[in-house]
């Protein structure tokens, strides 16, 4: 038997360690992407300030829904399309709808965006055929950040500008036990167009938390201002990611930590020791057989042949 199964934990061993060396050298590449099969909600809450035709209003509570999914029909190995559709609604009572038409006079605003990112950098990748044609170009990081982030300034698309802006790392803050480091962009007096024909000036001030190894962002803020050229608030609009939203962002990023750890860390340490104890192991099972067939052959009794007469 010794025979038999050192030549296969041997075998054994050798496939472990290549496994191992697999996942050094590949699997990095496969699952730091940014999957095809995203289909996320985010919520947040606070408050705004609109203006009434006269003067800017009392704050009233508002919800903000961001619903974001993959194409998958349209994404490829290095590219994914992003389908976002976001609400913003007054929400009094409690009780407002994700969404309402643009007859109620809870709207605030309403949009839908499309864009493509490389799966690996998170940023914006030229339109091509990857969306309809027409569709705004987006640059920078658009609704994540890369896997790895470092603590530096990334350019970061703000729909409202149509460009890219500065996002500035700040510090570095804890989440329930998963450490994010924090960003911050700043606009001021930019100038846009308040409605149609109308030109204003725009100012927002976001935070973002991102927990740096999946680049998954678990919190965000603005504080966002928009005024006609007279100098005429139009709106005042602060929010956040609800309570739930951090929570429910949290716990996905450490699902996602717990799978990276598995596949980048365990799987090679796993490969090498567990390969490494089979060799040993085959290689003593074989000088043992062999030993074992020494000593047989030392011990088997000699036939002699008497020749006296």
């Amino acid at each position: 038997m010794r025979k038999v199964f050192g030549p296969i934990l041997i075998g054994l061993g050798a496939f472990l360690i290549v496994v191992a060396i697999m996942a050094i050298a590949w699997m990095p590449g496969v699952v730091k992407k940014t999957p095809l099969d995203v289909d996320n909600t985010t919520r947040l809450s606070g408050e705004a300030q609109r203006f009434d035709g006269t003067a800017l209003g009392s704050p009233v509570p508002i919800s903000i829904m961001s619903l974001t999914q993959a194409d998958a029909d349209a994404s490829d190995d290095n590219v994914v399309v992003f389908v976002n559709g976001s609400c913003v609604v007054e929400n009094t009572d409690g009780n407002a709808p994700d969404c309402v038409d643009g007859e109620d006079p809870r709207l605030v605003s309403a949009s839908e965006d499309t864009f493509a990112t490389d799966r690996v950098t998170a940023e914006a990748v030229p339109n091509g055929d990857y969306v309809p044609e027409g569709t705004v170009q987006h640059e920078g990081l658009v609704n994540k950040w890369p896997f790895d982030a470092e603590k530096k300034t990334y350019p970061y698309w703000d729909g409202t500008l149509g460009r890219a802006v500065d996002a500035e790392y700040v510090d570095t803050k804890d989440f329930d036990g998963v450490e994010t480091y924090h960003y911050k962009v700043v606009i001021e007096d930019e100038a846009i167009e308040i409605a149609e024909d109308t030109p204003g000036t725009y100012s927002n001030e976001i935070n973002i938390w991102v927990e740096p190894r999946t680049g998954d962002i678990l919190n965000q803020s603005q504080d966002q201002q928009r005024y006609l050229e007279d100098g005429t608030q139009v709106l005042n609009l602060q929010a956040e990611f609800t309570e739930d939203q951090i929570k429910k962002s949290t716990d996905g990023a450490k699902d996602n930590l717990r799978m990276l750890d598995v596949m980048l860390d365990w799987v090679p340490i796993a490969g090498f020791v567990g390969g490494a104890l089979a060799i040993v192991a085959g290689i003593l099972l074989l000088l043992s057989s062999r030993r074992r067939e020494a000593g047989a052959s030392s011990t088997k009794p000699e036939h002699r042949v008497d020749a006296s007469v």
